[in-house]
């Protein structure tokens, strides 16, 4: 797939019969990781952030262990390297999008963390993409500390211990369903150490209205009008493709609340940070947002990163041994 460059990025404000049988059993029960299927060994944390690509297994949360994905620009400062932690799609397909900040990566000396939220322990977009913060029925809050958002600031921290970072922070990537993933950790987790968020492409929002039904909007949601207005004031830029405008998208959501988002996931990202500016407008709090337009980039995680990645490094090289604002 052809890179595109830097430039191109615009801020404006605001797989015989066997076989089948082996694919349906996968689909059944997925396996734990996609390492597994591969038949890829993790190795020790240490090992993994030695340097160029790597895979551990995170443990250090109450959830289920997570298979994280990482990658070291041979030569990196690992005290000063700004770190990004990306969030997969809906593929659950971390090791591709690892290999998919690569080549951006090596280029402005980032550290890559991706964590993989497979499908046995994360299923659907509840289990992922919504955070997990409400029971599978539906019925109830689950435990904050098993959200899938709760995994993220511990893994955070273990990788900053191993590499004896001087970060402060780090900035929270994701594409598509994490796209999705990372616009409502912004809202869930206001105390989060993320210096800056960049959800690219999602495929439909939790809108910060209150008069609108979780999961489109915040109304039963678990979501204080507290939260939503402190995220007002983060460091947010919304990554959008010029030519993610397909309204037949095979994986794009078409109910009739996202519809009312817009005919695509260009519109509706355009359309989410509208309406948080209109919210902000009525309650008087500036809302400090922004767009930023990837010409020519369709729904791709390979495109979207290589204008994501100047972003990061830019951030975290002014913001280092800073906490972000809270």
């Amino acid at each position: 797939m052809k890179r595109l460059p830097t430039s191109c990025v615009s801020i404006v404000p605001v797989i015989a019969i066997v076989a089948m049988a082996l694919v349906l059993a996968a689909c059944e029960r997925p396996p734990v990781s996609r390492a597994e299927l591969a038949g890829i060994a993790p190795t020790s944390a240490e090992d993994a952030l030695a340097g160029g690509p790597g895979l551990f297994t995170f443990e250090g949360w109450a959830g289920p262990e997570l298979p994280v994905w990482t990658y070291l620009p041979p030569g990196v400062d690992r005290e000063t390297a700004p770190i990004v932690i990306v969030m997969h799609g809906t593929g659950r397909d971390a090791d591709r999008y690892r290999d998919e900040w690569v080549g951006p990566a090596a280029e402005h000396g980032l550290v890559v963390v991706v964590p993989e939220f497979g499908r046995r322990d994360f299923d659907g977009a509840a289990g992922y993409n919504l955070g997990h913060v409400v029971t599978d029925e539906g019925s109830g809050e689950r435990p904050p500390m098993l959200w899938s958002f709760a995994a993220i600031e511990p893994l955070f921290e273990r990788v900053r211990q191993l590499l004896d970072s001087r970060q402060a922070g780090f900035t929270l990537y994701g594409h598509s369903a994490g796209g999705q993933f990372v616009h409502r950790y912004l809202m869930y987790m206001p105390d989060a150490p993320v210096l800056r968020f960049l959800p690219a492409n999602a495929g439909w929002y939790t809108l910060p209205e209150p008069g609108v039904a979780y999961p489109y909007g915040i109304d039963g949601g678990l979501l204080p009008l507290a939260n939503v207005t402190a995220a007002f004031g983060k460091d947010v830029t919304i990554l959008l493709g010029t030519n993610d405008s397909d309204p037949e998208h095979p994986s794009l959501r078409r109910t009739p609340e996202a519809l009312a988002q817009g005919s695509h996931r260009l519109a509706r990202g355009l359309h989410f940070v509208e309406r948080a500016q209109a919210l902000g407008s009525v309650l008087g709090t500036p809302v400090r947002w922004k767009v930023a337009l990837i010409e020519g980039a369709e729904h791709s995680n390979a495109q979207m990163a290589v204008g994501a990645a100047p972003l990061v490094a830019s951030q975290l090289s002014e913001d280092l041994n800073r906490s972000p604002m809270r």
